[in-house]
């Protein structure tokens, strides 16, 4: 009976997985390492602010820096006027 279930259970492979070539899983290996493509940063497009008008630190991708609520209730930043002048 033991025979039987010797038989019925499948063998694993005893031989490893071959590796894959570094030229499959990396494309930039032959290229000095300050000239490969670096990962791109999750936070590149983001920059951190303090809203002039409550004082709430946050990261945003927005040109201004109120924050959401503070534009909501209508509160305006002084616009500087340093492209105009005579």
């Amino acid at each position: 009976m033991t025979k039987e279930k010797e038989n019925t259970i499948p063998k694993l492979s005893q031989e490893p997985e071959k590796p894959l070539c570094t030229c499959m899983t990396d494309p930039f290996t032959s290229l000095p390492t300050d000239l490969r493509p670096r990962p791109k940063d999750v936070l590149s497009g983001l920059r951190k602010v303090t809203c002039p008008a409550c004082g709430l630190s946050f990261w945003t991708n927005r040109e201004t820096d109120l924050c959401i609520a503070c534009e909501k209730k209508g509160v305006k930043l002084p616009e500087t006027d340093a492209g105009v002048g005579g």
